[in-house]
């Protein structure tokens, strides 16, 4: 069994055509990223509702919604991760996290601001699962519980890394435009090298299959 598992992951990496090295590069780049983004909403939601005049309980509200819908999508991510690929969903997500991190930038209003945390909500709790899947699908099973853990480990400090820098930010500005961003030129990043990552599985994938029914 590990070794057919084995084989199905060399498959898999050469048809992305990426070392194991540099995927893990890309890997932690867009942990760390995705997660400098996704923590600004969460982070400083309470105090941004504060700032705006509705009070720290309409913020609270809002994070509760947004962590509720997380729960939902983590778990809607698996099915669709089954359906179309993970890294397919990992793209999808980054690009909805980008879009709701944009919202906020246009958009404070009481009523707004919770169908914006709903949006962020219901798209980022499933970014970070598709790492560890992507490492177990292109990585050697042997080595996937210390890659994994490096990867989410990446994540972790980009979460902290992302509630600090925001709160930098806003103390230089005395504002959270800037703050937010931030927190989307963050998930641009992200965006291109899971795109990046997306794009070249798709393309060699189809020539390497024709190489080898050849």
């Amino acid at each position: 069994m590990i070794g057919e598992a084995e084989e199905a992951t060399r498959i898999a990496s050469a048809d992305a055509g990426l070392s194991s090295r540099l995927l893990m590069a890309l890997l932690l780049v867009a942990g760390f990223s995705c997660c400098a983004a996704m923590a600004m909403p969460q982070v400083h939601i309470v105090a941004y509702c504060g700032d705006l005049g509705y009070g720290a309980a309409r913020g609270a509200q809002m994070l509760s919604l947004m962590l509720f819908l997380g729960i939902l999508s983590r778990v809607g991510s698996g099915f669709l991760a089954d359906a179309i690929g993970a890294t397919a969903t990992l793209l999808i997500g980054s690009f909805m996290q980008g879009v709701a991190l944009v919202l906020y930038l246009f958009f404070d209003g009481l009523t707004s601001l919770y169908v914006v945390s709903g949006i962020f909500g219901l798209f980022q709790g499933g970014i970070v699962p598709m790492y560890a899947v992507i490492c177990r699908e292109l990585l050697p099973p042997r080595e996937a519980g210390a890659r994994i853990g490096l990867v989410v480990s990446a994540t972790i400090f980009g979460m902290a890394f992302g509630g600090y820098f925001s709160g930098v930010i806003f103390d230089l500005t005395l504002s959270y435009q800037m703050a937010f961003l931030a927190g989307v030129l963050w998930n641009v990043l992200n965006l291109a090298v899971v795109g990046w990552l997306y794009w070249r599985r798709t393309k060699l994938s189809p020539a390497l299959g024709i190489l080898r029914s050849a």
